[in-house]
């Protein structure tokens, strides 16, 4: 075991968040603002089969200028854990097919993969075999797939948390990598950001079983560990050796979220025609019919005015979709309005998702869409409850179930 005092250079690299449900006992926000204030070079988000925490943390981290990196825990069905590490946009691309194959291959709130699946859908991703803590029974046939499967992009994970047998853990992982020629790193198995947390985790525990935390037993924690320890003290835990290659890894994971860019469908088009030429003649068709004396010279500006900032945007598509949306709402006769910021364009009063002439009424545009704020706009629509469902069959069929999807709301008790 080390026994250096000093403070190494550290980047956590498997760490939970409260997103992946009762299990994790801390906030994106409060990890990564730990993990900046003890000093580590990064932190990898690896909530369970989700990247639903990665959109906060990636926020916090361009506040304080912590590097984040992507992944997600996962239990295959054969009873393999790893975390896989997105270096790079094709395999975050990677990641979120295999989360999402794998949640829609279970029932609600579980998901199924299996090794094969992993092989083919994760070429580009680096990966963390996370070993059982108990059993090495099959440590040797697991880690000669393990090496197959993710050539020179595979280490073993090496979690240390005062269970009595860190010693003993540490001996057999390392004659495990060296039989099979795997590297090994540092990992925390972090589950919250600091140790007063561990009576939540507890809690949430007990949620998750079912049971009290008076009735956990061996399903409760042994100690409060599984947190962000300080680099001092992980230097005397883990070999040099160990945390060093945590920031090996981490200096080649760079993926960041800024890379994305919204894609959207390109069935609201038609052949031939840009979404920039589509989006005019949608526009002044619904003018002529907004306006059937003619288009006054207040209005006139006001559409140019929205038109070129949309255009300089690249937001043409987005309006289209959700014109496609209302127009198919119309031809069923389901009832729908479009509400908030957009009554304040009229572009959308032109193209029927809007009801309110924002020029008469003197809105202002910027509150809908604004250069400065430099996001996208969001159109809110209400449809008749009881005929939702079509709405949403529509989507599915126009745009098949592999596109289209439904987005979730967490709700927090406080």
């Amino acid at each position: 075991m080390a026994v250096a005092s000093t403070e190494p250079d550290y980047a956590e690299l498997h760490a939970l968040s409260n997103f992946t449900f009762l299990r994790g006992a801390s906030h994106p926000r409060e990890l990564i603002e730990q993990a900046h204030r003890l000093g580590y070079r990064a932190l990898a988000l690896t909530d369970e089969c989700s990247v639903a925490g990665i959109v906060r943390a990636h926020i916090v981290a361009k506040e304080v200028g912590l590097h984040l990196i992507a992944g997600t825990e996962l239990q295959l069905d054969d009873g393999i854990r790893l975390v896989l590490l997105a270096p790079e946009r094709a395999a975050y691309a990677e990641l979120c097919l295999l989360i999402t194959a794998a949640r829609r291959s279970a029932s609600k709130g579980a998901y199924t993969i299996n090794r094969a699946a992993v092989e083919r859908g994760s070429a580009h991703c680096f990966a963390l075999w996370l070993p059982d803590p108990e059993d090495a029974t099959a440590d040797d046939a697991i880690a000669s797939w393990f090496r197959a499967a993710f050539p020179e992009r595979g280490w073993i994970a090496v979690e240390l948390c005062h269970n009595g047998a860190d010693a003993q853990r540490l001996r057999r992982l390392r004659a495990c990598g060296a039989r099979h020629g795997l590297p090994l790193l540092a990992a925390g198995d972090v589950h919250m950001h600091e140790r007063a947390r561990q009576p939540l985790a507890d809690v949430v525990a007990a949620i998750r079983l079912h049971t009290t935390v008076a009735q956990l037993g061996w399903h409760a924690s042994v100690n409060a560990e599984r947190h962000l320890r300080p680099r001092q003290r992980l230097a005397r835990i883990y070999p040099p050796d160990l945390l060093a290659e945590t920031v090996a890894v981490a200096t080649r994971c760079r993926f960041t979220l800024d890379e994305l860019r919204y894609v959207y469908p390109r069935e609201v088009v038609p052949t031939g025609r840009a979404p920039a030429e589509h989006l005019r003649s949608l526009t002044e068709a619904g003018a002529r019919r907004r306006w059937p004396s003619g288009v006054s010279a207040k209005v006139r500006a006001q559409i140019e005015h929205e038109l070129a900032l949309i255009a300089e945007l690249n937001y043409e598509a987005y309006f289209l979709t959700v014109h496609d949306i209302v127009e198919f709402a119309r031809g069923r006769g389901i009832l729908c309005q479009g509400r908030g910021s957009a009554a304040n364009s009229a572009v959308c009063f032109c193209l029927g998702i809007t009801e309110v002439d924002p020029v008469r009424m003197e809105l202002l545009f910027e509150r809908f869409i604004s250069r400065e704020r430099n996001e996208p706009p969001d159109i809110d629509i209400d449809f008749e409850h009881e005929r939702r469902e079509e709405i949403l069959q529509y989507l599915y069929r126009k745009y098949g179930r592999d596109r289209a999807a439904l987005v979730a709301t967490v709700i927090t008790y406080r």
